[in-house]
């Protein structure tokens, strides 16, 4: 539960960095809960509305999580715009988001724990 409550105490905090461990626990915290929630929506319409408003309110972490992310590779933030390059772009991010951190400071700070 850390995972998820992690990149929601740091809201809208872009700057920094976040670790590859962090990075991806709070994307598999953050599927897990979709998912259920997805799950619970198709058995009840009507539960559809907390799917919303979690997909609602965990997109500026998301969003601020993967930025410090790509800070931790010593890279801007504005490279996620690369998404938008067809096939390649996604590829690109991929290897950014599993390469190593930095070692030691960076450009973005000191080295996350």
């Amino acid at each position: 539960m850390k995972w998820l409550k992690g990149p929601f105490s740091k809201y809208a905090d872009f700057s920094g960095r976040a670790s590859r461990q962090e990075y991806w626990m709070w994307m598999l915290s953050y599927l897990v809960v979709y998912l259920v929630l997805a799950i619970l929506s198709a058995i009840e319409p009507l539960l559809g509305v907390p799917l919303f408003l979690f997909a609602l309110a965990s997109l500026i972490p998301s969003l601020a999580v993967f930025v410090r992310r790509l800070h931790d590779t010593n890279r801007r933030g504005w490279w996620w715009l690369i998404s938008f390059v067809p096939m390649i772009g996604g590829i690109v991010l991929l290897v950014f988001l599993v390469s190593d951190s930095t070692t030691g400071d960076n450009d973005y700070g000191p080295a996350p724990q």
